[in-house]
């Protein structure tokens, strides 16, 4: 069913007719793109955005886990327009990024010292070129499905499927992008997320040439399940007797905690790869980890093993608007929007109960994912959606989206802001209840066939 045809597209519909004519697929991001066209934003504030026809939605996405205070953050604006008025990047450092690195590295114990970049994408990639740099190693190793990116050996085996991703015992290193090149795939090691003893002896296979194992502590693609204390801590030994880091991924995960999802954890990461919330609405990324380790990135060194800069990293705007976000998200709004994270959550539960369907719910501290299974998925493949459960999950996400006027992300999962009131969850519990009584025929023949 074609949704779009019953509210008024034009204008969406006449951009995406010109955007087809200069970008691929008439989008520069893919996780936009929509059939038959895209939905346009005009403007937004708090927790609503507001579509070119005017459509006004309520965003539970908020830019896929970004915009921890919502659209157009007064405080953020006013900090960014004063600094706006004094330039945007300059080829000389700034006091902001000072100000940003003193703030974050007061939040987590592990953060000694930090490095910015402008994305998440390049944060893995530095954590990962850094842990090499360190340890002289080539080979990394990465949980099956996991999301870290856009970087050739952060994205083996994201998309791993059933034709492809081989014994549980021995996972596949599955590529991503169609060329990527063989010894990408050599050197990415991939295991069972959750799973000690089968991780530990892919780990022991390439013991001496391992740099890194890297971890995200609630993996969004993975199903947003928490990685157990049992498992990090599992791999934090093995890595401290095989001469390897352990590193975080919390680009999305540093949103749960004051300091992180790693905060859950008796261990620390040697390095933690940052983005997302921490620049407040802009481009960001950031690397932070222990002194003896962030010293390959210092020019200061008579030898230095890891060159790094880029053209707009730490630039003052992103450095300033992210000061203010994460000053704004303190212990208290922390505390606040967990607990009214977890209301909706209860409250989705119930209107599961009522309409009587078989759905379960996952996540951590501000975010959550809803699963078309009676029980939550505990690994990777059970998490996995068939290509049948995948279209029902967008078929759900549309009647969201156009009827009920709601923006989740396309995984079926929510990241709130502290812009949502009580107000707000009402609306998506009572409209979740409503999209789960229209799919629920084709529901329960999913699972009866599965």
């Amino acid at each position: 069913m074609d949704t779009q045809n019953n509210t008024n597209t034009n204008k969406s519909r006449q951009l995406y007719a010109q955007a087809v004519n200069v970008l691929p697929g008439g989008v520069s991001r893919n996780t936009v793109f929509h059939k038959p066209y895209p939905q346009y934003a005009a403007k937004a504030k708090g927790c609503y955005v507001t579509d070119v026809d005017g459509t006004e939605r309520i965003d539970f996405a908020n830019n896929m886990a970004s915009l921890i205070h919502g659209h157009a953050y007064q405080p953020i604006v006013d900090a960014v327009t004063e600094q706006l008025n004094r330039g945007t990047a300059y080829t000389l450092a700034t006091e902001a990024e000072v100000r940003l690195a003193e703030h974050l590295c007061e939040r987590a114990p592990g953060f000694e010292k930090i490095r910015f970049m402008n994305s998440g994408t390049e944060a893995v990639m530095a954590m990962i070129k850094a842990a090499r740099a360190f340890t002289g190693r080539p080979k990394i190793a990465k949980a099956e499905g996991a999301y870290h990116g856009t970087y050739d050996f952060a994205e083996v085996s994201q998309t791993a499927n059933p034709t492809n991703w081989g014994d549980l015992d021995k996972p596949n290193s599955v590529p991503l992008a169609n060329g990527t090149p063989r010894g990408v795939l050599n050197d990415v090691l991939i295991f069972p997320y959750n799973d000690i003893e089968r991780t530990l002896h892919i780990l022991n296979t390439h013991a001496d040439d391992i740099a890194c194992v890297i971890i995200d502590p609630v993996p969004h693609r993975v199903g947003l399940l928490r990685a157990t204390p049992e498992f990090v801590e599992a791999l934090h030994q093995w890595t401290r007797m095989n001469g390897a880091l352990l590193v975080f991924d919390e680009v999305v995960t540093f949103r749960t905690n004051y300091s992180g999802a790693q905060h859950d954890y008796k261990v620390k990461p040697d390095l933690t790869a940052l983005g997302k919330i921490i620049g407040g609405g802009f481009p960001v990324g950031a690397l932070a980890g222990s002194s003896e380790i962030m010293k390959v990135l210092d020019p200061r060194e008579s030898k230095l093993l890891l060159p790094h800069s880029g053209t707009f990293s730490a630039n003052p705007i992103t450095m300033t608007s992210g000061k203010v976000a994460m000053e704004h998200f303190d212990r208290d709004a922390v505390l606040k929007l967990n607990a009214l994270t977890q209301k909706a959550i209860g409250q989705i539960k119930e209107a599961i109960r009522l309409a009587d369907v078989p759905v379960s719910i996952t996540g951590a501290g501000s975010m959550f994912r809803m699963h078309f299974k009676v029980t939550p998925p505990t690994t990777y493949r059970e998490a996995y959606q068939s290509k049948e459960e995948a279209a029902l999950i967008n078929t759900l996400l549309d009647y969201l989206f156009y009827q009920e006027n709601l923006i989740m992300i396309n995984t079926c999962a929510c990241m709130f802001s502290t812009a949502l009131t009580q107000k707000e969850v009402d609306r998506l519990s009572q409209a979740l209840f409503n999209g789960f009584k229209t799919i629920k025929p084709q529901l329960e023949f999913l699972n009866k066939t599965r």
